[in-house]
Protein backbone atom coordinates (compact mmCIF):
# COMPACT_ATOMS: atom_id res chain seq x y z
CA UNK A 1 0.00 0.00 0.00
CA UNK A 2 1.33 3.47 -0.72
CA UNK A 3 2.44 5.55 2.10
CA UNK A 4 0.21 8.38 2.22
CA UNK A 5 2.30 12.03 2.82
CA UNK A 6 1.15 14.42 5.20
CA UNK A 7 -0.22 16.97 2.40
CA UNK A 8 -2.60 14.08 1.01
CA UNK A 9 -3.10 13.72 4.44
CA UNK A 10 -4.04 17.24 4.75
CA UNK A 11 -6.52 16.80 1.76
CA UNK A 12 -8.66 14.08 2.85
CA UNK A 13 -8.74 13.71 6.96
CA UNK A 14 -8.14 17.28 8.28
CA UNK A 15 -11.36 18.63 7.31
CA UNK A 16 -14.12 17.65 9.32
CA UNK A 17 -17.45 19.23 7.52
CA UNK A 18 -16.23 19.02 4.07
CA UNK A 19 -19.12 17.93 2.04
CA UNK A 20 -18.79 16.17 -1.59
CA UNK A 21 -19.34 18.53 -4.49
CA UNK A 22 -21.06 18.36 -7.76
CA UNK A 23 -17.63 17.84 -9.25
CA UNK A 24 -16.40 15.42 -6.59
CA UNK A 25 -19.17 12.75 -7.54
CA UNK A 26 -18.92 13.64 -11.11
CA UNK A 27 -15.59 12.64 -11.15
CA UNK A 28 -16.17 9.76 -8.89
CA UNK A 29 -18.62 8.59 -11.54
CA UNK A 30 -15.99 9.15 -14.25
CA UNK A 31 -13.64 7.11 -12.31
CA UNK A 32 -15.70 3.92 -12.42
CA UNK A 33 -16.92 3.97 -15.69
CA UNK A 34 -14.17 5.27 -18.17
CA UNK A 35 -12.44 2.06 -19.83
CA UNK A 36 -9.41 2.99 -18.87
CA UNK A 37 -7.54 0.28 -19.87
CA UNK A 38 -8.78 -0.06 -23.29
CA UNK A 39 -8.45 3.58 -24.03
CA UNK A 40 -4.71 3.87 -22.57
CA UNK A 41 -3.92 0.65 -24.60
CA UNK A 42 -4.97 3.10 -28.02
CA UNK A 43 -1.66 5.36 -27.33
CA UNK A 44 0.48 3.38 -25.71
CA UNK A 45 2.04 2.35 -29.19
CA UNK A 46 2.89 5.91 -29.47
CA UNK A 47 3.99 6.63 -25.76
CA UNK A 48 7.49 7.50 -25.22
CA UNK A 49 8.95 4.40 -23.73
CA UNK A 50 11.35 4.81 -20.63
CA UNK A 51 15.15 4.23 -21.42
CA UNK A 52 15.33 7.37 -23.75
CA UNK A 53 16.13 10.29 -21.24
CA UNK A 54 14.00 11.53 -18.85
CA UNK A 55 11.16 8.69 -17.88
CA UNK A 56 8.09 9.72 -19.26
CA UNK A 57 4.98 10.17 -17.06
CA UNK A 58 2.71 7.39 -16.40
CA UNK A 59 0.77 7.18 -19.71
CA UNK A 60 -2.97 6.96 -17.31
CA UNK A 61 -2.31 10.08 -15.41
CA UNK A 62 -1.39 11.67 -19.16
CA UNK A 63 -4.89 11.00 -19.88
CA UNK A 64 -6.57 11.75 -17.03
CA UNK A 65 -5.59 15.39 -17.28
CA UNK A 66 -6.03 15.62 -20.46
CA UNK A 67 -9.82 14.88 -19.91
CA UNK A 68 -9.73 17.22 -17.07
CA UNK A 69 -9.12 19.48 -19.69
CA UNK A 70 -12.17 18.92 -21.85
CA UNK A 71 -14.42 18.01 -18.96
CA UNK A 72 -13.79 21.53 -17.58
CA UNK A 73 -12.60 23.15 -20.90
CA UNK A 74 -9.31 24.07 -19.50
CA UNK A 75 -6.02 25.20 -21.84
CA UNK A 76 -2.93 24.02 -20.80
CA UNK A 77 -1.72 26.59 -18.35
CA UNK A 78 -4.91 26.44 -16.92
CA UNK A 79 -5.54 22.60 -16.05
CA UNK A 80 -1.46 22.90 -14.45
CA UNK A 81 -2.53 25.21 -12.33
CA UNK A 82 -6.33 23.95 -11.87
CA UNK A 83 -4.45 20.53 -10.50
CA UNK A 84 -2.52 23.04 -7.88
CA UNK A 85 -5.68 24.46 -6.76
CA UNK A 86 -8.03 21.72 -6.73
CA UNK A 87 -7.48 18.90 -4.05
CA UNK A 88 -10.38 16.72 -5.89
CA UNK A 89 -8.48 16.77 -9.41
CA UNK A 90 -5.59 15.74 -7.86
CA UNK A 91 -6.90 12.90 -6.15
CA UNK A 92 -8.60 11.94 -9.65
CA UNK A 93 -5.33 12.03 -11.48
CA UNK A 94 -3.18 10.63 -8.39
CA UNK A 95 -0.79 13.56 -7.58
CA UNK A 96 0.69 13.64 -4.01
CA UNK A 97 2.51 17.20 -3.73
CA UNK A 98 4.13 15.66 -0.70
CA UNK A 99 6.42 13.58 -3.48
CA UNK A 100 5.55 14.79 -6.90
CA UNK A 101 5.25 18.11 -8.30
CA UNK A 102 1.86 18.46 -11.22
CA UNK A 103 3.26 17.72 -14.65
CA UNK A 104 3.87 21.40 -16.38
CA UNK A 105 2.21 23.24 -19.26
CA UNK A 106 4.42 21.94 -21.47
CA UNK A 107 4.53 18.05 -20.88
CA UNK A 108 0.33 18.45 -21.03
CA UNK A 109 0.92 20.41 -24.80
CA UNK A 110 3.28 17.83 -25.64
CA UNK A 111 0.94 14.90 -25.04
CA UNK A 112 -2.06 17.08 -26.67
CA UNK A 113 0.07 17.20 -29.63
CA UNK A 114 1.13 13.49 -29.42
CA UNK A 115 -2.89 12.57 -29.89
CA UNK A 116 -3.50 15.23 -32.63
CA UNK A 117 -0.49 14.15 -34.49
CA UNK A 118 -1.21 10.26 -34.73
CA UNK A 119 -5.25 11.07 -34.85
CA UNK A 120 -5.98 9.24 -31.76
CA UNK A 121 -9.00 11.24 -30.84
CA UNK A 122 -10.84 9.81 -33.66
CA UNK A 123 -9.20 6.69 -32.62
CA UNK A 124 -10.52 7.18 -29.07
CA UNK A 125 -14.02 7.86 -30.30
CA UNK A 126 -14.22 4.58 -32.25
CA UNK A 127 -12.64 2.45 -29.24
CA UNK A 128 -15.13 4.20 -26.66
CA UNK A 129 -18.05 2.89 -29.44
CA UNK A 130 -16.65 -0.42 -29.39
CA UNK A 131 -16.26 -0.63 -25.66
CA UNK A 132 -20.01 0.55 -25.00
CA UNK A 133 -21.43 -1.81 -27.80
CA UNK A 134 -19.68 -4.40 -25.93
CA UNK A 135 -21.67 -3.39 -22.56
CA UNK A 136 -24.74 -3.74 -24.39
CA UNK A 137 -25.14 -0.56 -26.48
CA UNK A 138 -26.22 -1.42 -29.64
CA UNK A 139 -26.25 0.12 -32.77
CA UNK A 140 -30.35 0.17 -33.83
CA UNK A 141 -31.92 0.72 -37.01
CA UNK A 142 -31.94 4.37 -37.20
CA UNK A 143 -29.70 7.20 -37.32
CA UNK A 144 -30.27 11.48 -37.00
CA UNK A 145 -27.71 13.19 -38.95
CA UNK A 146 -27.48 17.25 -37.81
CA UNK A 147 -24.55 19.52 -38.02
CA UNK A 148 -23.93 22.63 -35.42
CA UNK A 149 -21.11 25.03 -36.31
CA UNK A 150 -17.94 25.62 -33.63
CA UNK A 151 -17.10 29.26 -34.27
CA UNK A 152 -13.54 30.41 -34.60
CA UNK A 153 -11.81 34.11 -34.48
CA UNK A 154 -12.98 36.21 -37.46
CA UNK A 155 -9.82 38.87 -36.19
CA UNK A 156 -6.85 39.39 -38.07
CA UNK A 157 -5.51 40.99 -34.91
CA UNK A 158 -2.44 38.56 -35.16
CA UNK A 159 0.82 37.64 -36.19
CA UNK A 160 0.19 36.33 -39.32
CA UNK A 161 -2.75 39.22 -39.58
CA UNK A 162 -4.82 36.50 -41.14
CA UNK A 163 -7.67 34.30 -40.30
CA UNK A 164 -7.28 30.81 -39.91
CA UNK A 165 -7.24 29.24 -43.78
CA UNK A 166 -9.14 26.34 -42.69
CA UNK A 167 -11.88 28.34 -41.30
CA UNK A 168 -14.85 29.32 -43.51
CA UNK A 169 -17.91 31.79 -43.18
CA UNK A 170 -21.37 30.81 -43.43
CA UNK A 171 -24.68 32.09 -43.17
CA UNK A 172 -27.21 30.64 -41.19
CA UNK A 173 -30.86 32.54 -41.36
CA UNK A 174 -29.73 35.87 -41.28
CA UNK A 175 -26.57 35.67 -39.34
CA UNK A 176 -22.88 35.31 -40.54
CA UNK A 177 -20.63 32.55 -39.04
CA UNK A 178 -17.41 32.09 -38.74
CA UNK A 179 -15.11 28.57 -37.81
CA UNK A 180 -15.95 25.26 -38.95
CA UNK A 181 -18.74 22.82 -38.48
CA UNK A 182 -19.03 19.55 -36.76
CA UNK A 183 -21.38 17.04 -38.50
CA UNK A 184 -22.94 13.84 -36.30
CA UNK A 185 -24.71 10.91 -36.83
CA UNK A 186 -26.59 9.53 -33.90
CA UNK A 187 -28.40 6.87 -33.10
CA UNK A 188 -32.27 7.17 -32.70
CA UNK A 189 -33.06 4.84 -29.72
CA UNK A 190 -30.13 5.05 -27.56
CA UNK A 191 -29.08 9.12 -28.74
CA UNK A 192 -25.30 8.12 -28.91
CA UNK A 193 -22.91 9.52 -31.47
CA UNK A 194 -21.69 6.68 -33.48
CA UNK A 195 -19.97 8.63 -36.45
CA UNK A 196 -19.06 12.28 -37.03
CA UNK A 197 -17.03 14.30 -39.72
CA UNK A 198 -15.11 18.20 -39.12
CA UNK A 199 -15.69 20.27 -41.60
CA UNK A 200 -14.81 24.03 -42.53
CA UNK A 201 -18.35 25.72 -41.62
CA UNK A 202 -19.53 26.38 -45.57
CA UNK A 203 -19.43 22.86 -46.24
CA UNK A 204 -23.36 22.32 -46.75
CA UNK A 205 -24.90 19.91 -44.19
CA UNK A 206 -25.43 17.48 -47.07
CA UNK A 207 -22.07 16.42 -48.45
CA UNK A 208 -20.91 14.41 -45.25
CA UNK A 209 -24.21 12.68 -45.03
CA UNK A 210 -23.15 9.14 -46.14
CA UNK A 211 -20.40 9.28 -43.96
CA UNK A 212 -22.70 9.35 -40.69
CA UNK A 213 -24.29 6.54 -41.33
CA UNK A 214 -23.29 2.96 -40.64
CA UNK A 215 -24.66 0.90 -43.80
CA UNK A 216 -27.96 -0.99 -42.04
CA UNK A 217 -30.21 2.08 -41.37
CA UNK A 218 -34.05 1.81 -42.41
CA UNK A 219 -34.74 5.05 -41.17
CA UNK A 220 -32.92 8.50 -41.49
CA UNK A 221 -33.87 11.56 -39.62
CA UNK A 222 -32.48 14.88 -39.85
CA UNK A 223 -34.13 18.59 -40.67
CA UNK A 224 -34.47 20.53 -43.55
CA UNK A 225 -31.25 20.83 -44.57
CA UNK A 226 -31.11 17.10 -45.50
CA UNK A 227 -34.38 17.40 -47.37
CA UNK A 228 -34.65 15.39 -50.72
CA UNK A 229 -31.79 13.54 -50.45
CA UNK A 230 -32.65 10.08 -50.99
CA UNK A 231 -30.14 9.64 -53.85
CA UNK A 232 -27.39 10.34 -51.08
CA UNK A 233 -29.04 8.33 -48.59
CA UNK A 234 -29.57 4.85 -50.29
CA UNK A 235 -25.97 5.27 -52.00
CA UNK A 236 -24.54 4.28 -47.97
CA UNK A 237 -27.72 2.40 -46.48
CA UNK A 238 -29.88 0.92 -49.76
CA UNK A 239 -32.29 -0.41 -47.01
CA UNK A 240 -32.86 2.95 -45.35
CA UNK A 241 -36.16 5.44 -45.70
CA UNK A 242 -36.10 9.04 -45.67
CA UNK A 243 -37.36 10.36 -42.92
CA UNK A 244 -35.81 13.66 -43.01
CA UNK A 245 -37.86 17.13 -42.39
CA UNK A 246 -39.46 18.09 -45.64
CA UNK A 247 -39.63 21.88 -46.63
CA UNK A 248 -43.63 22.95 -45.69
CA UNK A 249 -43.40 26.37 -46.60
CA UNK A 250 -43.46 27.66 -50.45
CA UNK A 251 -43.93 30.96 -51.86
CA UNK A 252 -45.27 31.85 -48.86
CA UNK A 253 -47.61 29.09 -48.47
CA UNK A 254 -47.52 26.44 -45.89
CA UNK A 255 -48.54 23.04 -46.61
CA UNK A 256 -50.37 21.88 -42.90
CA UNK A 257 -49.73 18.18 -43.77
CA UNK A 258 -46.32 18.45 -44.17
CA UNK A 259 -45.75 20.76 -40.98
CA UNK A 260 -47.53 18.11 -38.97
CA UNK A 261 -45.15 15.11 -40.35
CA UNK A 262 -42.00 17.47 -39.46
CA UNK A 263 -43.58 18.21 -35.83
CA UNK A 264 -44.03 14.63 -35.77
CA UNK A 265 -40.43 13.50 -36.73
CA UNK A 266 -38.70 16.23 -35.03
CA UNK A 267 -40.01 14.28 -31.71
CA UNK A 268 -37.25 11.40 -32.34
CA UNK A 269 -34.80 14.01 -34.30
CA UNK A 270 -33.91 16.27 -31.46
CA UNK A 271 -32.43 13.42 -29.43
CA UNK A 272 -29.33 14.79 -31.82
CA UNK A 273 -29.77 17.85 -29.61
CA UNK A 274 -28.47 16.04 -26.37
CA UNK A 275 -25.32 15.19 -27.92
CA UNK A 276 -24.56 19.23 -29.16
CA UNK A 277 -25.56 20.32 -25.20
CA UNK A 278 -22.95 18.17 -23.88
CA UNK A 279 -20.31 19.05 -26.37
CA UNK A 280 -21.30 22.65 -26.53
CA UNK A 281 -22.39 23.44 -23.17
CA UNK A 282 -21.24 20.73 -20.44
CA UNK A 283 -17.93 20.46 -22.37
CA UNK A 284 -17.73 24.22 -23.64
CA UNK A 285 -16.91 23.26 -27.32
CA UNK A 286 -18.85 25.97 -28.71
CA UNK A 287 -15.48 28.10 -29.99
CA UNK A 288 -11.91 26.61 -31.22
CA UNK A 289 -9.27 27.31 -29.11
CA UNK A 290 -6.86 26.27 -31.61
CA UNK A 291 -5.40 27.52 -34.79
CA UNK A 292 -5.94 24.30 -37.93
CA UNK A 293 -8.80 21.86 -38.33
CA UNK A 294 -7.01 19.13 -37.30
CA UNK A 295 -6.60 19.74 -34.12
CA UNK A 296 -9.90 21.37 -32.93
CA UNK A 297 -11.29 17.73 -35.17
CA UNK A 298 -8.84 15.75 -32.80
CA UNK A 299 -10.91 17.61 -29.63
CA UNK A 300 -14.44 17.89 -31.40
CA UNK A 301 -13.68 13.33 -31.68
CA UNK A 302 -12.18 13.34 -27.88
CA UNK A 303 -15.24 15.08 -26.35
CA UNK A 304 -17.93 13.00 -28.52
CA UNK A 305 -16.54 9.94 -26.50
CA UNK A 306 -16.43 11.78 -23.67
CA UNK A 307 -19.93 12.99 -23.97
CA UNK A 308 -20.90 9.30 -25.05
CA UNK A 309 -19.73 7.88 -21.92
CA UNK A 310 -21.73 10.90 -20.18
CA UNK A 311 -25.05 9.82 -21.82
CA UNK A 312 -24.47 6.65 -21.07
CA UNK A 313 -23.26 6.88 -17.33
CA UNK A 314 -26.20 5.66 -15.91
CA UNK A 315 -26.45 2.48 -17.12
CA UNK A 316 -22.35 1.88 -17.26
CA UNK A 317 -22.32 2.62 -13.71
CA UNK A 318 -25.34 0.20 -12.72
CA UNK A 319 -23.15 -2.60 -14.60
CA UNK A 320 -19.98 -1.33 -12.54
CA UNK A 321 -22.28 -1.70 -9.00
CA UNK A 322 -23.67 -5.05 -9.96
Amino acid sequence: MKQQTLAMAADQSFENYRKPTRRDEFLKTMEAIVPWSTLCAVIEPFYPKAGNGRPPIGLERMLRIHFVQHWFNLADMACEEALYDSASLRRFVGIDLGREPVPDSTTITKFRKLLNDNKLGEALFAQVGKELQARGFKLNTGTIVDATIIGAPSSTKNTDKTRDPDMHQTRKGQQWYFGMKLHIGVDSQSGMAHSAVVTPANVHDKHPLPDLLHGNERRVYGDSAYASQKKLIASKAPKARDFTNQRSRFKGFIDEAVRAKNRSKSRIRARVEHVFGVVKRLWGFGKVRYRGLQKNATRAFTALALANIYLGRQSLLAQVRS
